[in-house]
């Protein structure tokens, strides 16, 4: 059944419940401008990557719930357009999912989101969800994804097993967006080491439990991998001319570990993913695809300052550090690197809170990126957020050399209903 098809029966299925059920009707509207103070690295006779970029977008969620709250149907949408990406104008359903439960158990299915892990640099973990790439660099905003999920709740944890039909591609900017390749990227004709394609069913399996102070986690997945290889194109002479991604069958098994002990947050994600390498060798290694099973991991800690000399205001201090065992930097980041940070929570009426960091590559002094992120509420109604985004780099073989003309600022604003 097609993705189209399974909505146009979560449709039917909501006409008719709905009759029975309350409607509860939230979401957002939002305006975002970007600033982008160099030129794009990318820009040719036939590109020029914009500066300015300006763009609207709206989020409305649709929530039913039965008089006994037995069951829920949630529909969430999200859209986007773009003053100068057509990528970037896109659409999505983020939720379109029903809801049911018992004493010690949970039924979803339909489209959703999922969220695993604890470290604020990267999470290595989180895994269900495709990336929507065009939304944001860092990876942090989601695709809706199909999902049958099963939650049993028991003394000695909580299982979630999930049955993943349906596979969604990463999404990608556009020849004139920013943050992109070289190449531009075919999305039209993905390739997959499957022969379901996207039809692929993945499966997936967690087990979280508190003991005490800690929090911890252990989760398995098998099926497309979310992060894809890329195939060069060439053209009549035989030059690279696009990228195709190629989406490969994996194996990942992770764990996540948090501790409270008072004032200091301890935080560790880690990963091994495993590939069949001698099938991806053998179908794609004459196209240059290199698959290398590894581990990688993120850890370190939040030590928060409360009440930061009487102001009211609370401080955390943030330190992680990120490994990966392959050694290729054009294609890896966070190899051998550290991130350095602050959370400043002003604890006031409209929730203020500013993030701010650096993430230094401990292999290439010359190559580092630094962030700062701020939210605050205007009156009840209006989000104001700034985002900023700064890059260096002066060596062409790490990955990170790509983006190094697209620092930029972003001020976005939001209405809540």
């Amino acid at each position: 059944m097609t993705l189209t098809n399974k909505l146009s029966a979560w449709f039917i299925l909501t006409s008719v419940v709905s009759t029975a059920m309350a409607v509860d009707i939230s979401g957002n509207v939002g305006a975002e401008w970007r600033e982008f103070p160099n030129a794009g690295q990318y820009n040719n006779n036939d590109v020029e990557q914009a500066r300015h970029q300006f763009s609207i977008s709206a989020e409305p969620e649709f929530a039913w719930e039965t008089e006994d709250g037995k069951h829920q149907l949630v529909f969430k949408a999200f859209g986007r357009l773009d003053s100068e990406d057509d990528e970037r104008s896109h659409a999505d359903i983020r939720e379109a999912s029903w809801l049911t439960y018992g004493d010690d158990w949970e039924l979803k299915a339909g489209i959703s989101k999922v969220f695993w892990g604890v470290t604020e640099s990267q999470h290595l973990v989180d895994i269900v969800n495709q990336t929507d790439f065009v939304e944001a660099p860092d990876g942090e905003e989601k695709l809706g994804q199909p999902m049958i999920k099963l939650s049993l709740i028991r003394d000695w944890g909580l299982i979630d097993a999930f049955i993943l039909p349906g596979f969604r591609e990463r999404t990608f900017a556009g020849e004139d967006g920013r943050f992109r390749l070289p190449l531009d990227i075919d999305t039209d004709d993905a390739l997959y080491q499957s022969s379901e394609e996207e039809q692929h069913i993945d499966v997936a399996l967690r087990w979280a439990h508190t003991l005490g102070d800690y929090d911890l986690g252990l989760s398995y997945f098998k099926g497309t991998s979310r992060d894809p290889f890329f195939v060069p194109q060439l053209d009549e002479t035989f030059q690279p001319d696009s990228l195709t991604p190629l989406y490969v069958l994996i194996d990942q098994v992770g764990f996540d570990l948090q501790a409270t002990l008072d004032s200091w947050l301890w935080k560790l994600e880690t990963i091994y993913r495993s590939f069949d390498e001698d099938k991806i060798e053998s179908d794609y290694g004459n196209l240059g695809v290199e698959a290398e099973s590894f581990t990688a991991l993120t850890g370190g800690f939040e030590y928060t300052f409360y009440d930061l000399v009487e102001t009211g205001w609370d401080l955390g201090a943030l330190t992680e550090y990120q490994y990966d065992s392959r050694d290729d930097a054009t294609q890896v980041l966070g190899q051998n690197d550290v991130f350095m940070g602050g959370r400043l929570t002003l604890n006031d009426a409209e929730s203020t809170e500013v993030l701010f960091g650096v993430s230094q590559d401990l292999d290439d002094q010359a190559t580092r990126s630094l962030l700062l992120e701020a939210e605050t509420r205007l009156g009840d109604s209006i989000k104001l957020n700034v985002e900023g985004l700064l890059f260096h780099s002066a060596t062409p073989e790490n990955l990170s050399y790509r983006f190094v003309q697209d620092d930029y600022v972003q001020v976005s604003l939001y209405y809540y209903y």
